[in-house]
């Protein structure tokens, strides 16, 4: 009589039998995907695939959410601070794009507490061709991992030792008298380009200032407003008055109900709608390195010219810091010293001129070398 054969069985493996008669093996293992196996079960072929099915690591089981301890948990914990919620409605969606596109580049599963400097510095250099959106994305990184320290999350802030890159020296394009006149050229006082250059001019203002700036800002010829900018944390409140050419050409333009700046249809335009539309009346002047922010420059570039100090300038533009100003005014504060020095100089010249050189000499007694030496100076 034939002895049975001993059946073997193997944890986690399980067997199908198909509609023709053939078994099936299969390792099925929780946290793992289902892996059919070569058989017949015991075979060398059998073993090979079953311990290389079994060294693959079981996923993370997520019960809801992102995975705790990940970086695209932490991320979401921000999104809950105070602090978060606090911020402008367009800077908590600028934050939001750039980890959303943080997290989709593969980081977003990555341990916080596994992330350094390297980590973050390659993803920066991943945008290196957008110098702001690289600088930006370490920013927003220090930024979250300052939250992690503070909440405890973390004990370690690796952005914080990535250094930003270094973007044009000169920044968005100043414009120049030449360019002025060319827009003025192309549209007529009266037309809303025109009103919009004018506002943007003599005011120093962001777009989402020029946005809603209105008659019901005016008070005794000055506009009282609070910038748009950083309202619902650090507002600065400014008064600036409406110079004689600013409002000629205000009372000369078809405004808005509620505000100077106005659609087809009267209604007032949005920040975007008006960088939008002022970039296409820049293109029609012949002026595509033009923009509405280059003319902020230029307001701030010819109040130093006209000699302002800083402070004075940064009363009109509102900015909290002189940084940003030097940058807008460093040509023309280097021209006005230089101006100055030079009609020192100017200066120095005509009163040596008041007594002539051959006469001071011979009433001086003067020799020949210090004549030769002074000539040779007002050369």
């Amino acid at each position: 009589m034939e002895k049975p054969v001993a059946t073997i069985r193997v944890k986690y493996i399980v067997e199908d039998t198909d509609r023709h008669g053939n078994v099936r093996l299969y390792l099925r293992k929780p946290g793992l995907t289902k892996v059919r196996l070569p058989g017949p079960s015991g075979s060398p072929e059998f073993w090979a695939a079953y311990h290389k099915a079994l060294a693959v690591k079981a996923a993370p089981v997520r019960l809801s959410g992102p995975l705790q301890g990940s970086m695209r948990w932490l991320i979401v914990e921000y999104y809950k601070t105070p602090e978060f919620k606090k911020l402008e409605a367009k800077t908590r969606r600028v934050r939001m794009v750039a980890f959303d596109r943080f997290c989709a580049g593969g980081d977003g599963d990555r341990a916080f507490a596994d992330m350094r400097p390297k980590h973050v510095r390659a993803r920066r250099d991943l945008l290196a061709s957008t110098t702001g959106t690289a600088n930006n994305l370490v920013k927003f990184l220090r930024v979250l991992f300052a939250f992690a320290i503070r909440y405890d999350h973390h004990d370690r802030n690796p952005a914080a030792e990535v250094e930003l890159l270094k973007g044009s020296a000169e920044g968005w394009h100043s414009w120049t008298d030449a360019e002025i006149e060319r827009f003025e050229s192309k549209y007529a006082v009266g037309t809303t380009p025109r009103l919009v250059l004018s506002l943007a001019l003599y005011t120093g203002q962001r777009r989402a200032d020029l946005a809603i700036l209105g008659r019901q800002h005016e008070r005794d010829g000055w506009l009282h407003f609070t910038q748009h900018k950083g309202r619902n944390q650090t507002p600065v409140r400014l008064q600036i008055p409406i110079i004689p050419e600013l409002r000629r050409i205000i009372d000369a333009s078809l405004t808005g109900d509620l505000t100077y700046i106005a659609g087809a249809t009267g209604r007032p335009l949005k920040p975007n709608s008006l960088g939008n539309s002022f970039r296409d009346w820049c293109n029609a002047a012949g002026l595509p390195n033009c923009s509405l922010h280059g003319l902020r420059k230029a307001a701030a570039s010819r109040l130093a010219e006209l000699g302002c100090t800083e402070f004075e300038i940064m009363s009109i533009t509102g900015h909290m810091t002189s940084k940003e100003v030097t940058r807008y005014t460093r040509a023309a504060s280097q021209r006005t010293r230089a101006e100055g020095a030079l009609a020192r100089v100017t200066k120095e010249q005509t009163a040596d001129k008041s007594v002539p050189l051959l006469d001071a000499n011979a009433q001086s007694g003067t020799n020949d070398q210090t004549k030769t030496l002074k000539l040779n100076t007002k050369k």
